[in-house]
């Protein structure tokens, strides 16, 4: 008799075809869970397709909070024929797969799945139930109540939700789904009771969390944005970006910002620029080779100094690559995107809070400095989510940089900064001048050699400063270390999850203490990571690239080389599981081979 009980900490994977709903049942367990007081986090990976192949979400619940991906998959509930396939890798023989008869069968007679499994297998109609309410439609949706019966989730805080998400689609509708969610509930009724199948969970809920925000990278960083001052968006839809593009433009009206969905990546960001050069904070949003069609427009930003926010979506390449799965690869494409020399900023958020503070951040260092800056994010950060008690709104700052012209103004003066201050057209009584070309401090087209040296000259200078406001990055553990984890972006929850999980387990390292430093600001770099390098006695640096981009920059910055790497670039994110199993190789305490379990590909130097 299976008896299936986990505490603390549980890992659900719904898989399904595209157009099965998936993100519907997710939508809805998400906010249920909260309400209920449980920790959440949710991520999701997906083909690039509308309909058919195989997609899983993965969500966690805890009694305590949680924020990064793991392979475990605890229990599995199975949309489809191929769901258990797609997911061999991450099923462990304590995992419970939940689904359809037909596709338990599927699954038992398929030569690619373990036998050993075969005694977590429990059949629930599914399908059949659906056909009885209306339709293979409503199958999500008892999916989903089954779920929330089995986490003890009250029946009318589901109920709730299935009124607010379906109410729009009418009565009958609405009326059907009510139908097929307490059809879940029986059916997890059921599970609960069965003497022969029987699946019990116990988790502590937390009355404090119903009161906080779920909220996804995408969300977090939208916010930012908002808070930043944000007037003007022109984008190009481009997963992943394309989530902050959506929530910007639902959110315009509130806080007055015109959106555009330009024609192209090329009009996108010279719409940003004009609108920039007129007086709003201005941003685009996009990824991979839609960045590359911008790239002109960095140049033309970079010669003119005009301000603008450039939210960076990465994804696998080249070209159009894995266009729905996550990578680092393009921190080298934002550090030398545009033709010539001139100053930039780029961010790399890895929490919610960072999300929000960077990009509020950006709108003032763009504008202050009249830079591109950057908020380099990925398809995992953007789309996962967890809950947190609230965003820094205490931080929040906004400073204005534009003055009032006089008449004999120079939009290009010369300074000691190498800053001049900034006007723009119809504010003052002075003339603005701008040119693509080379000018002069007036603004004017020129080829004088002198000139063209002390322009480039007053540009760079800005690096100096821009060096001063740089960001120190943040130490994790203890200040008397000896092996140092180095991280940025998204690998921060994996990194410390494990990091914790390690010392959680008492696996003390002979070689020492180690710590993770996490680089929130990826250029330019602080001045104290040198000193962080240089303390430590050994370095490894996990990165979701193929060549340590970030490790190579710092090379560039420090001269300090970063001899062990650990990369993956399948176009999956870092599990918890592989993350921990590297750095107990890393820290000596485990002789085991890179990767971890699940993973595909992967590379360490």
């Amino acid at each position: 008799m299976p008896v299936f009980l986990k505490e603390e900490d549980i890992s659900i994977v719904l898989c399904g075809e595209a157009g099965q709903g998936i993100q519907t049942v997710e939508a809805i367990l998400a906010q249920a869970v909260k309400q209920t007081g449980y920790h959440i986090f949710s991520t999701k990976e997906y083909m690039s397709r509308v309909r058919g192949g195989e997609n899983s979400t993965q969500i966690r619940i805890s009694s305590d909070r949680v924020a990064s991906y793991v392979d475990r998959i605890d229990i599995l509930l199975a949309l489809s024929y191929g769901a258990i396939d797609h997911l061999k890798d991450r099923i462990y023989p304590k995992t419970v797969i939940i689904g359809d008869p037909e596709h338990i069968k599927s699954a038992r007679e398929s030569e690619n799945n373990l036998t050993t499994l075969n005694t977590n297998f429990i059949e629930i109609p599914l399908m059949e139930t659906a056909e009885d309410i209306g339709g293979l439609i409503y199958a999500n949706v008892i999916a989903a109540g089954a779920l929330s019966c089995l986490l003890d989730i009250p029946k009318e805080i589901f109920d709730g939700l299935i009124s607010d998400m379906f109410a729009r689609k009418g009565p009958e509708i609405l009326q059907n789904d009510l139908k097929a969610g307490e059809a879940g509930y029986t059916i997890g009724k059921g599970l609960m009771e069965s003497e022969e199948n029987q699946v019990k969970l116990s988790l502590e809920a937390h009355s404090t969390v119903r009161d906080e925000l779920l909220l996804s990278g995408t969300d977090a960083a939208g916010m930012g944005c908002l808070a930043g001052g944000c007037r003007f968006m022109s984008s190009y839809p481009m997963t992943p970006s394309t989530p902050l593009q959506a929530f910007l433009a639902g959110n315009a009206h509130d806080f007055e910002l015109v959106y555009e969905q330009a024609e192209d990546e090329i009009a996108a960001i010279n719409m940003a620029l004009g609108a920039s050069y007129a007086g709003a904070r201005s941003m685009v949003a996009t990824s991979g080779s839609g960045f590359a069609l911008m790239e002109e427009g960095v140049g033309l930003a970079g010669m003119t100094e005009t301000p603008v926010v450039i939210y960076l979506g990465q994804r696998p390449g080249p070209a159009v690559g894995l266009p729905t799965r996550t990578s680092q690869e393009d921190l080298n494409l934002a550090l030398y995107s545009g033709t010539g020399e001139f100053p930039r900023i780029i961010f790399a958020p890895g929490k919610l809070e960072d999300a929000f503070t960077l990009s509020q951040r950006a709108f003032n260092l763009a504008d202050k400095y009249q830079i591109p800056v950057f908020i380099l994010s990925d398809q995992y950060f953007a789309d996962c989510y967890y809950n947190i008690p609230s965003l820094p709104l205490e931080e929040v700052e906004n400073e204005d940089y534009l003055i009032k012209t006089t008449p004999g103004y120079r939009r290009y003066l010369i300074t000691h900064d190498g800053v001049t201050p900034r006007g723009i057209p119809g504010y003052g009584e002075g003339l603005v001048i701008l040119d693509s070309d080379e000018h002069d401090e007036e603004g004017h087209i020129t080829e004088n050699l002198e000139i063209r040296t002390q322009m480039v000259d007053k540009r760079l200078k800005k690096m100096e400063h821009i060096r001063k406001d740089a960001l120190t990055p943040e130490l994790v553990g203890s200040e008397d270390y000896e092996n140092l984890v180095l991280g940025w972006g998204s690998t921060y929850w994996p990194i410390r999850e494990a990091l914790e999980n390690i010392r959680k387990k008492g696996l003390n390292p002979d070689s020492g203490e180690t710590s993770f430093l996490h680089l929130k600001q990826v250029y330019p770099l602080h001045s104290s990571v040198t000193n962080y390098l240089e303390k430590a006695e050994d370095v490894i640096i996990l990165e979701n690239n193929a060549h340590g981009q970030m490790a190579n920059l710092i090379q560039l910055e420090t001269g300090l080389e970063i001899q062990e790497k650990y990369l993956k670039y399948n176009g999956m994110p870092f599990s918890v599981e592989e993350v921990e199993k590297r750095l107990l190789q890393f820290m000596g305490i485990e002789d085991s081979g890179p990767g971890g379990h699940g993973k595909t590909s992967g590379e360490v130097l």
